[in-house]
Order: C-alpha cells, then sequence, then structure tokens
C-alpha cells in the first residue's frame, strides 16, 4: 500500500467515532393493516439500531428488543428527540448492555395509537407487530431469531401494548419491560367521565377532535376495542350517548370495552402465558397528574400476585414520563440492564 493510502487509513481509523452504530430506515407494507374502515395505510415506517460491531463482523447475530412508542410517536420519534442513538452507544460501550438491535416502528393512527391490537377499524397491529414485522426484521437483519433473545418494551400507551403483546405471545416475546404503561385497570374516574360526549355525537371527522386530548385518546381506545367499520366518520360504538341532554351507558358495550380494554382483566386468561416469560418489568411515576394511572398500577401488581405470576414493579420518584430518557433515565438505568440479564445474547 503506498505510504500516503496507508496515513489515510489510520487517520480514517484514528477519527471514527466510538459507538460507529447505524440507523436503518425503511418501510414494510403489512398485509394485516390492508382493508382498514379508516383508511390507515398499511405501508409503515420502521427505523431499526445496528450497533457497534454489526456490520464489522459478518457472522455475528443479536439479540433484539421492540421498542414501541406512546400518542402520537413514529419509528423516528425516539432517535429525533429523545437521543436515543447516543444513549444505546453509552449503554453498549460501557458495558450496560450487550451488542443489542433496537425496533421501533410506526404505529400511529389519525387519534394518536392502534393500542396494539387487532381492529377492523385501524387495522390488525396485533397480527402485525407480532407476526410480520418480527418476520421482517429476521428476514433482513442478523438476529438471533429466538424468543429467548427477543424482547418488547414501550412507553405509556406502548408500555400497555408492550405487556399485551408479551402476555398474548411468549412464544415470540421473551421478556418484557413497560415503562410506565396506562390502560392497566379502572381507576378513580369512570371511563365515561372523560371524553366530551356531545363533541364525539357532532363529530364530522377526527380533525372535529383536535384541541380535546380525552375525546382524541378515548377515541382511540373505542377504535381498538369497541370499533364499528359501518359507523363513519369515527368508526366506533359509543358505550355512552347524549339522550335529551343526559348522558346514558351502555352497560352491555361498557362491560365489553371494561374486559377488553384493561389489562386487569386479560390476566386470568394469560396467566400461564405470563408464567413462561423470562422476565417481566414495569415501573411508574408516583408523580404522574393523573391518579387513575397510579391507583390501577397497584392494582394491576395484586392481581399478578393473586395469580401467582412473577414480575418486578417500582414506584419511583417522577412524574409522567419525564425520567424515561438520559443517562439517569429509566430507559439506561433499568430497561436496558434488565434486558442485559434476561436475553439470551
Amino acid at each position: 500500500m503506498p505510504l500516503l493510502a496507508w496515513f489515510a487509513c489510520l487517520l480514517a481509523l484514528v477519527a471514527a467515532p466510538a459507538g460507529a452504530s447505524t440507523l436503518d430506515h425503511g418501510r414494510i407494507d403489512a398485509a394485516s393493516l390492508r382493508g382498514n374502515a379508516a383508511g390507515l395505510p398499511s405501508a409503515r415506517g420502521v427505523t431499526v439500531y445496528l450497533p457497534d460491531g454489526y456490520a464489522a463482523n459478518r457472522t455475528k447475530r443479536f439479540p433484539v428488543v421492540y421498542y414501541l412508542g406512546n400518542f402520537f410517536e413514529d419509528d423516528r420519534a425516539p432517535w429525533a428527540n429523545s437521543g436515543a442513538q447516543a444513549l444505546f452507544d453509552q449503554a453498549v460501550a460501557r458495558g450496560v448492555i450487550g451488542g443489542v438491535i433496537v425496533v421501533t416502528v410506526d404505529c400511529t393512527t389519525p387519534a394518536g395509537g392502534s393500542w396494539y391490537v387487532n381492529s377492523p377499524a385501524t387495522g390488525n397491529w396485533e397480527d402485525f407487530l407480532s407476526g410480520e414485522l418480527v418476520a421482517w426484521v429476521d428476514a433482513r437483519y442478523r438476529t438471533l431469531a429466538s424468543r429467548d433473545s427477543r424482547g418488547i418494551a414501550g412507553d405509556r400507551m406502548g408500555g400497555h401494548g408492550a405487556i399485551r403483546l408479551a402476555m398474548r405471545h411468549p412464544e415470540v416475546f421473551g421478556a418484557v419491560y413497560a415503562l410506565h404503561p396506562i390502560g392497566m385497570g379502572p381507576g378513580l374516574q369512570t371511563m365515561f367521565s372523560r371524553p366530551n360526549w356531545q363533541l364525539l355525537r357532532d363529530a364530522k371527522g377526527i380533525d372535529d377532535l383536535r384541541g380535546d386530548g380525552f375525546s382524541l385518546i378515548f377515541t382511540s381506545i373505542f377504535q381498538a376495542h369497541l370499533p364499528d367499520a359501518a359507523r363513519a366518520p369515527l368508526f366506533f360504538d359509543p358505550p355512552a350517548r347524549l339522550k335529551n341532554g343526559r348522558l346514558e351507558v351502555d352497560p352491555a358495550l361498557t362491560e365489553r370495552l371494561n374486559a377488553s380494554f384493561f389489562l386487569e382483566r386479560q390476566v386470568p386468561a394469560h396467566a400461564d402465558n405470563l408464567k413462561r416469560l423470562r422476565g417481566f418489568m414495569f415501573d411508574w411515576g408516583r408523580g404522574d397528574a393523573n391518579p387513575d394511572h397510579i391507583v390501577s398500577l397497584q392494582a394491576f401488581t395484586r392481581t399478578l400476585d393473586a395469580f401467582g405470576i412473577p414480575y418486578e414493579a417500582e414506584e419511583y420518584r417522577g412524574g409522567w414520563g419525564d425520567r424515561h430518557w438520559g443517562e439517569e433515565g429509566r430507559i439506561y438505568t433499568e430497561m436496558l440492564p434488565f434486558f442485559a440479564r434476561k436475553l439470551v445474547f
């Protein structure tokens, strides 16, 4: 090699940044999402974090963590808004966790999120995430394609989805960590007390709900758990209706909603699946301004205890998602070490 070329190579090596990971952005056209009544696109963005060492070693395979976001967070949000790539680079470089592939995917809907369930209104998200997406990632990247090396995590609504998917598919996901999951069970207020029912009744489309956070959030819940493909423009069967200025609650639809939505209600049917997991952990901040979340999470732990399900849970000093990211955040200090212990590398 000529001296000048050798010197240029040496400079390149010296200048190469520590933690030379890459982000691979792609799209998957999911058959599971086609034909939904709301007309949501089936083509979804996927971002894949490939750790330092992935490109250099062409034979090494890596465990995978699937990370589900909160309301209105697409696949690029953690990388663009929260410094996720640099944080994971640091975690790998310092031995907090071994080299790991991290996958994020766009599961947003016009109402905020899919809740990761199968719905004729918005698409079959459970089938997509537990089947198509995992197969797509395993076919394109050097993964350790086993549930023992595959974890799932999520933030708030994503934490709800992570637990829901893990309890239904322990053959796919071997460990789950949920950051401040919501929708765990009944809280201090009734479900029907939250939305603006007149706004929902009069809405000509999702855009009419902008500016009313609870009406948007509950529309996403109803589309997931009380879907009605024939009821345009919001595509759900309302569990309560205004009649002559008074709100009337439909007991049958309310029971159907609660049984489908609250994860506490899912435990009896999936207790054996939860016991199959290599690890199950979740946390929540005691400073959450919505006490419903705290009450329901505390009750959820007692339900798990009643069915003899192993888990780890922690109520920490913090608020609504304010201690998730950064070197002092829960993802770095708790979630990644959890997967380092529970996944097979």
